[in-house]
């Protein structure tokens, strides 16, 4: 089988989406499938085999993505076509999403979705002039609208199934969770991650790893530690990642006055620093309520480290308590309070990173991988009854 994916982003432009696509990319040969990528070219992305680059646009509001040239891409139809793609897969809601509905109606094949964002509660963040109301009602008829127009959706999570269920979405939706590559996240260098970035061996470290947006709920992290600096002063919270959000974080902790507790590390490099730089924590604090999935949170897991999170969107489906986590709730206090809990207790933190490391087997990538395919060759067949039931543990 041979799949034509089309996406509005991909590496080096690092994000939930690019980590998904790389992984199945990856995966799926050994299922039989093959599968070919449309996404925008950045300045100085080299030649890749299997990914067609294309002429793409600097966006002045959203300076780490790039807008693809629509035109350019209907010029890639004809060498397309010669390839005998078996069917379109979409990625993202942009500048993809209508080239990928046309480009699969050209080549008369079916075309499918994965509805990776939660639109609803990501809007507001970015129109803030606008009541969150209206913000919401437009994300879900522009959601219902596109996953509508396709055979077939994918949902990371079982909660983000159900929320397109209510938006009135028809369209087949398959649960299918990114799977994790377990050999990338298994070793890592924790002692000489701290030595290079000057944070001492005896501090308390929790590591937040994801974009730096409004959206990932990064503010109550910094009043999280806020609250334990007062008590524990060699607390320090590490965040690894960038976004648009980054210049606000860094004015509330001056104005925290918590600039000694709080290390902004920037991207890191998935398959070298990023397994260190988990390594070098003690403890993984996530307290976004909008995740599709919530990818780090299984990465963090694979690591053997225990989690401190909300279990609220895709992030519920990961987080069993007792298996690897303790789950809080969205206010500072609980938070504050689990975190310390970890932190106070090492037999318990032990316990947890035990179960966390056996926990994220159960997400590995071959097995998600699996599943797309047979997800796939349901479409193809037009087979009914699609399932839906979340990955098992």
């Amino acid at each position: 089988m041979r799949v034509l994916m089309v996406s509005d982003v991909y590496f080096p432009r690092v994000n939930g989406v690019s980590t998904s696509i790389q992984t199945f990319r990856r995966e799926m040969p050994a299922q039989g499938v093959q599968i070919d990528l449309i996404a925008p070219a950045y300045p100085d992305t080299s030649a890749e085999e299997g990914i067609h680059r294309i002429p793409s646009r600097y966006l002045a509001f959203d300076p780490e993505d790039r807008l693809m040239q629509r035109h350019a891409i209907r010029l890639q139809l004809p060498e397309l076509t010669s390839r005998g793609y078996d069917l379109v897969h979409i990625q993202t809601p942009f500048i993809a999403h209508y080239a990928g509905l046309e480009l699969a109606s050209k080549m008369q094949l079916p075309v499918v979705t994965t509805y990776h964002t939660f639109f609803e509660e990501y809007l507001h963040h970015y129109a803030k002039l606008l009541p969150a109301s209206l913000t919401r009602l437009v994300a879900r008829r522009f959601s219902r609208g596109q996953c509508n127009a396709t055979d077939g959706v994918i949902a990371p999570s079982l909660a983000m199934r159900d929320a397109l269920h209510s938006y009135g979405v028809t369209a087949p939706i398959e649960i299918i969770p990114t799977g994790i590559p377990l050999a990338q996240f298994s070793v890592g260098d924790g002692a000489d991650f701290r030595a290079r970035h000057g944070i001492a061996a005896d501090r308390e470290v929790a590591l937040f790893v994801g974009r730096v947006a409004h959206e990932k709920n990064i503010d109550m992290l910094l009043e999280v530690t806020a609250r334990l600096a007062r008590q524990r002063p060699r607390f320090l919270l590490v965040i690894a990642g960038e976004g648009p959000a980054l210049g606000h974080l860094k004015a509330k902790v001056a104005k925290l006055g918590i600039t000694g507790h709080v290390l902004f590390l920037g991207y890191m490099d998935r398959a070298r620093e990023l397994p260190n730089c988990y390594r070098a924590a003690d403890v993984f604090a996530f307290a976004s309520t909008t995740e599709t999935q919530g990818l780090v949170l299984l990465e963090a897991m694979a690591m053997g480290l225990p989690v401190v999170a909300i279990p609220a969107m895709g992030a519920r489906d990961i987080l069993q308590p007792g298996l690897g986590c303790l789950c809080a709730e969205n206010t500072v206090e609980d938070f504050a309070a689990k975190l310390a809990q970890l932190l106070d207790q090492p037999t318990l933190r032990a316990e947890l990173a035990e179960q966390a490391a056996v926990y994220a087997t159960s997400w590995s990538a071959p097995a998600t991988a699996e599943r797309l395919a047979a997800f796939y060759r349901r479409i193809l067949a037009r087979e009914p009854g699609l399932a839906t039931a979340p990955l098992a543990a």
